[in-house]
């Protein structure tokens, strides 16, 4: 399903400044949640996304530093706090001068996302946009 409904996304977002992204990266998990849970469900609708717009995905620079509770009963500053300072890039060569599409299965306080962009901000000149399936209120 998150491949299908990443596909869908990543035609909705050809033909806007979306399409000239050089890199798909979906919102990583720490290992040990991804062993527990099996999947990352931002990277399979990456997958999609990449597939639609033909364009690399890459799920090995961007990396969540340390294992975090789940987020879904937090409040806002608790989310935030939770995920500060959570992910570092690998190696920042990587995303230097390029557009960086993260992808995300769902934005409730950004506290994730912003995490994320903070630490691919640590690539000289790279651009960011940011992708979701859905956005929840907190």
């Amino acid at each position: 399903m998150g491949v299908m409904f990443g596909r869908e996304m990543g035609k909705s977002l050809r033909d806007s400044s979306f399409g000239d992204t050089d890199i798909i990266v979906p919102v990583p998990l720490h290992p040990k949640k991804l062993r527990k849970r099996g999947y990352n469900q931002s990277e399979w609708i990456a997958r999609g996304v990449a597939e639609a717009l033909d364009k690399p995905m890459d799920t090995k620079t961007l990396v969540r530093r340390y294992f975090t509770d789940s987020q879904t009963r937090k409040k806002n500053y608790d989310r935030w706090e939770n995920v500060n300072y959570g992910f570092e890039l690998t190696n920042s060569d990587t995303f230097a001068g390029r557009h960086i599409l993260i992808i995300d299965d769902v934005i409730t306080t950004g506290a994730t996302l912003e995490a994320c962009i903070q630490a691919v901000l640590s690539a000289t000149e790279a651009r960011i946009s940011v992708a979701t399936l859905a956005f929840a209120s907190a």
